[in-house]
């Protein structure tokens, strides 16, 4: 997959078009509005909707961690206690009860702790898999358009790594982030009620210090973003060069991958460095502030005991609870940071999440148990019955099935440009119109980048019409949700994809989620020529591996076509279903072929005589429209573009297209276009 905004930080593809040049100067452009303030916790409150359901024991964990880091400021005032009673009486038993004291405190604060663990470790890990369970479902339910332009590695990243940061924020430091925060201010309280004085002297550092953090927040939030983005990209590059290692191997690319590699791990080591650096000033900052604040207090402290003014036993406490609460100070660095990288994790995760679905998941989601008691009873559902003016005694019934004339698969001014193609552009298919009747085998046929895959993409609406309208026996697709349109129409592509599990599980995804039996996966095996099957180490049990790539290209596209006929669909699209079999297995496919799409109304993509031979039809797709439909023999007599396309010659492309417009203008062929 290509990437054009796989790292947010550069921006969207593309860009504002420049003015053009005209008579005048054209007047500045308007400034772009800047973007929302990023705010970590906007972003991080987004989560809410996860966290809510554990709320109760996450809170608990907290109220455990608190006073677990409360007792720590006991510590102090026993000291206080045993120097001023104990210590200065002489009192061994005195003494020995302080010890006590403080090793049952000690016990009782790790137990605590412990505690707090225990309570987060099993709802927290609920909660990630929540988060990844539900990206999982919202990138299958993203439309084609969305996986063109986002790398796989950035998707891979997001559900595995910056989840990863999210689960472990909301361990520990969302909760040290409070812990830490009311451990502070209680401490505080208890050292001006010590001595006020000396406890002005320590909260002097808190404004400078709470500048520094804002500042350390904004330049690390950028940091971290970026690092994450770079991790994407790398798992970008690691991912295509184990699914590509076949062709590294073979052309000798192994050092040019290993050098974008290095280049890229090196970028990534420099962004890590810049926030190592950034993580090292500020804990620098946070711990010599501090320090310097209570060597003042300490300073103080003395001559006032010296004076009298203060007894040793209180500055012993004083100072305890001041070294009592550097951890929390210092530790705050460290937890604003892991803060942001979750932050970067909830933004980049939501990213995601925000792109529109596919336009009527919603509703299918309400259908759901519907959908699911078909699925249960092992049947797929109903086909929508042909509209009610179909059934009219007049309607013309054809010979090779029960189906009226206005059936069938129909484009009706059927226009489509990309997403993301320049405003303005000329449409990749428009105005097309083409009617494949019931039970009619249609060729589709053009010269390479014609638009014929996208074409036939339409139908089971992995690309949405810009204009016009598909229509599957009078119903417009986009008026069935996607689950009924994908049962009725069954597709093979090109490039055959199959997936890490059995052979039997990959030729049975075509069969809807019920319960096939042996017997439909043995006649889409047949129909596919696929007995190669039988000869693997566990039929039809066997593992294929990822990708499939333990098979030869010629296997995988004849598993690739079992799947799409084992659901005996009512339409059948398919993209050059023949194009990586030999001459013999190519026969016995077409052979086998021909029983089915005789109960089937197929569009087929055809590169080759051989594969528009199947068909009934052939439509030549051409500058974006259907430029001529007819049989093969038709479009080979009156069609110079036909002929060029079929006969291979090196005649000019160009020219044969001219030739052919030409021909078709005349009306000879153009007739069949909606008959």
């Amino acid at each position: 997959m290509t990437d054009t905004h796989a790292s947010p930080e550069s921006g969207p593809p593309g860009g504002d078009p420049a003015a053009k040049a005209g008579p005048a100067p054209p007047p500045p452009p308007a400034p772009a509005p800047a973007p929302p303030a990023r705010s970590a916790v906007r972003s991080l409150l987004r989560l809410w909707p996860y966290v809510r359901p554990v709320r109760a024991r996450w809170g608990s964990a907290a109220v455990v961690a608190i006073v677990a880091s409360s007792l720590g400021l006991v510590f102090p005032l026993v000291l206080k206690w045993m120097v001023d009673g104990p210590i200065a009486d002489r009192d061994p038993a005195g003494v020995w009860l302080g010890a006590a004291a403080l090793l049952g405190l000690g016990i009782v604060e790790a137990v605590l702790f412990g505690f707090r663990r225990w309570l987060v470790a099993r709802p927290l890990a609920g909660v990630e898999a929540a988060l990844r369970a539900d990206l999982y479902r919202h990138v299958q339910r993203l439309p084609v358009a969305f996986h063109d332009k986002w790398a796989s590695g950035q998707l891979l990243s997001r559900g595995t790594t910056d989840l990863m940061l999210i689960r472990m924020f909301l361990a520990f430091p969302l909760t040290f982030l409070i812990v830490n925060g009311t451990t502070i201010l209680v401490g505080f309280v208890i050292l001006l009620m010590q001595d006020w004085s000396l406890g002005l002297v320590l909260t002097v550092p808190v404004i400078p210090l709470m500048v520094l953090c804002a500042v350390f927040e904004t330049k690390y939030a950028l940091v971290s973003r970026k690092a994450q983005d770079q991790v994407g990209d790398l798992t970008t590059v690691v991912e295509e060069s184990v699914l590509g290692i076949r062709i590294i191997k073979g052309f000798g690319r192994h050092r040019t991958q290993a050098a974008a590699f290095r280049d890229l791990s090196q970028r990534l080591r420099g962004t890590e460095l810049v926030k190592a650096r950034l993580l090292a000033g500020i804990l620098g900052l946070i711990t010599v502030i501090p320090e310097l604040a209570i060597g003042a207090a300490l300073v103080l402290g003395t001559v006032q005991v010296a004076d009298g003014q203060l007894s040793a036993g209180t500055l012993v406490a004083f100072l305890s609870t001041a070294l009592a609460l550097h951890w929390p100070v210092v530790s705050m660095g460290f937890l604003l940071a892991m803060s942001q990288e979750a932050a970067t994790a909830a933004d980049r995760y939501f990213e995601v999440m925000d792109a529109p679905e596919e336009g009527d998941w919603a509703g299918e989601r309400g259908s759901a148990g519907k959908e699911g008691s078909a699925r249960a009873e092992g049947t797929r559902p109903r086909s929508p019955a042909p509209p009610p003016d179909s059934a009219s005694p007049t309607a013309k019934v054809p010979a090779h099935g029960g189906q009226p004339a206005s059936g069938g698969l129909r484009f009706e001014g059927v226009e489509f440009r990309y997403p993301d193609a320049p405003a303005g552009s000329v449409p990749l298919l428009r105005c097309v119109d083409l009617h494949v009747r019931p039970g009619e085998t249609l060729a589709l046929v053009g010269a390479t980048g014609s638009g014929k895959t996208t074409l036939t993409a339409l139908v089971p609406r992995l690309h949405e019409v810009t204009g016009g309208r598909i229509t599957l026996d009078g119903r417009d697709v986009t008026a069935m949700s996607r689950a009924e349109l994908r049962e009725l129409v069954s597709v093979a592509f090109e490039e055959p994809t199959l997936f890490s599990a059995t052979v039997g599980e990959n030729v049975l995804m075509g069969a809807g989620e019920g319960a096939p039996d042996d017997g439909e996966l043995s006649r889409a095996l047949g129909i596919a020529q696929a007995d190669f099957v039988h000869r693997l180490p566990d039929g039809a049990h066997t593992q294929v591996g990822e990708q499939g790539l333990s098979l030869s290209g010629g296997q995988r596209q004849r598993l690739a076509l079992a799947r799409a006929v084992a659901g005996r669909p009512r339409f059948l699209v398919l993209d050059d279903p023949l194009s990586a079999l030999d001459v013999h297995t190519e026969a016995l496919v077409e052979a086998a072929l021909r029983r089915v799409l005789a109960d089937t109304t197929a569009l087929v993509v055809a590169h080759r005589p051989s594969t528009v031979m199947l068909a009934d039809r052939v439509a030549l797709l051409s500058g974006g429209r259907i430029a001529a439909v007819g049989t093969h023999q038709q479009l080979l007599r009156d069609n110079a573009e036909y002929a060029w396309l079929m006969s291979g010659a090196g005649a000019d492309p160009a020219a044969a297209r001219a030739a052919g417009t030409a021909a078709s203008a005349d009306g000879n062929v153009r007739q069949g276009v909606d008959a």
